[in-house]
C-alpha cells in the first residue's frame, strides 16, 4: 500500500511538471509569435537595410547560436546565410567591422575638394571635368562619382549652374552699382490728406542716398527733370560703366533711361513684382520709415522734405552702418577719452552720440 501511494504521488507531481512545462511552452511559443509580428511592423516602418554596429553583431551571434537552424524561422535583421558568415567569422577571430562591407572604396578628399573646385570655376559638365580629371592623373573617377561628389556638395548640374545668379550679378556690379525707387508717405495738407511720392538713388558701394524730390504727382515729365538735377551728384568720382537698377514702373520712361546711358551707365531692369532684386533700395525704404517717419504725423510737403532732409544728412554722415563695419559713411577723428555728448534732431528721434 505503502510504495502504491509512493507511485501515485510521483506520477502526479511528473504530471504536473509536464503540465506546467507545457503551459510555459505555450506561453514562451506565443511571445515569440508577437515579438515576430511586432518586428515585422517595425521593419516595414523603417523602411530600409539595417547594418548592425559590431557590437551588435556580438550579441546577435551570442544569443542566436544556440537556437541552431531554428533561428531560421524567426531572424529579421539579416538573412540565415548571413548571420552564419558572422558566426564563422567571429570564431576565426577576425574583425567584424570588415564583415559585409559594401560599396566601392570612398573618394579620398583630396580628389573631391579638386571636383568641387573645378565645378564652382567652371560652368562644366560632369563629363568635361572627368576629362580634365582624368588630364590630371586622376582616373579611377565615373562619370556617377562627379555627380554625387557635386550633389553632395549642393552644387547645381550644369543646366543650372550655367545660367547667371541675380547675386552673382550683384557682386560683379557692386563697385559701380546705383539703386533707385519710390517710396510713399501720407501728409495732411490744407486739402485733406494726400499721399506723397519721394524718388531716391542709393550707392550700393558706399550706402550714401540721394533724394531727387517729393510731389504728389510722380508722372514721367516730372522724374526726367528731377533727375537731371541729381544726376551730376552720381556721377561724382565716376570711373567707367556704371550700373542703374530700377523696376519696371511705368514712371521710369525710355527718356529717363537715356539720361543715364548718355551719363555711361546701364541700366538693369528688375523682372515683374519682384522687390526683392532691389533690396538694397527696399531695405532703405524700411529704415527711414522705421527710424524717423513712422514716428511722425506730416503736415504737408514742406514739413515732409524737412524730415526727409534731417534723416538724410544722420543717415549719410553720423549713422553707423552694419554692413559698413558698423561705421560712420563719413569718418572722422573720434576722441577715446572725454565727455560723451548726445545731438539730437527731429525732437529726439534722432540721436549722435560723441566725445566733447
Amino acid at each position: 500500500m505503502r510504495k502504491y501511494w509512493e507511485f501515485t504521488q510521483k506520477n502526479v507531481f511528473s504530471e504536473l511538471l509536464s503540465f506546467i512545462g507545457r503551459m510555459t511552452q505555450e506561453n514562451l511559443t506565443h511571445q515569440i509569435e508577437y515579438l515576430k509580428v511586432e518586428n515585422e511592423i517595425l521593419r516595414k516602418r523603417v523602411g530600409r537595410s539595417i547594418r548592425p554596429t559590431p557590437i551588435e553583431r556580438r550579441k546577435l551571434i551570442k544569443f542566436g547560436t544556440p537556437l541552431g537552424k531554428d533561428l531560421r524561422d524567426i531572424i529579421t535583421v539579416v538573412i540565415y546565410e548571413t548571420f552564419l558568415l558572422w558566426a564563422r567569422n567571429y570564431k576565426r577571430n577576425k574583425d567584424l567591422e570588415r564583415i559585409n562591407k559594401r560599396g566601392r572604396p570612398k573618394t579620398l578628399e583630396e580628389i573631391r575638394k579638386l571636383v568641387v573646385r573645378l565645378a564652382k570655376e567652371n560652368n562644366w559638365g560632369y563629363v568635361r571635368i572627368l576629362g580634365e580629371l582624368n588630364k590630371l592623373g586622376v582616373k579611377r573617377l565615373s562619370k556617377s562619382n562627379v555627380k554625387n561628389i557635386l550633389k553632395e556638395n549642393g552644387i547645381d548640374p550644369v543646366p543650372k549652374r550655367a545660367g547667371d545668379s541675380w547675386d552673382n550679378f550683384i557682386k560683379r556690379h557692386f563697385q559701380t552699382l546705383w539703386a533707385c525707387d519710390f517710396f510713399t508717405k501720407q501728409a495732411i495738407t490744407a486739402l485733406g490728406p494726400r499721399m506723397f511720392f519721394i524718388l531716391f538713388f542709393i550707392n550700393i558701394k558706399t550706402r550714401r542716398v540721394y533724394i531727387a524730390g517729393a510731389t504728389q504727382f510722380p508722372k514721367q515729365e516730372w522724374v526726367n527733370k528731377q533727375t537731371k538735377n541729381v544726376l551730376y551728384l552720381l556721377t561724382i568720382n565716376k570711373d567707367g560703366k556704371s550700373l542703374l537698377i530700377r523696376d519696371r514702373d511705368k514712371k521710369f520712361s525710355n527718356e529717363f533711361d537715356k539720361l543715364f546711358k548718355d551719363s555711361g551707365f546701364n541700366v538693369q531692369k528688375t523682372p515683374f513684382m519682384s522687390p526683392n532684386m532691389n533690396s538694397y533700395a527696399e531695405s532703405w525704404v524700411g529704415t527711414i520709415k522705421r527710424e524717423c517717419l513712422n514716428h511722425f504725423i506730416v503736415f504737408g510737403e514742406r514739413h515732409l522734405r524737412y524730415l526727409i532732409s534731417e534723416y538724410v544728412a544722420h543717415y549719410n554722415t553720423t549713422r553707423p552702418h552694419s554692413s559698413m563695419g558698423n561705421m560712420p559713411l563719413e569718418l572722422s577723428l573720434t576722441k577715446n577719452a572725454g565727455e560723451i555728448k548726445c545731438q539730437t534732431k527731429l525732437g529726439g528721434i534722432i540721436k549722435n552720440y560723441y566725445r566733447g
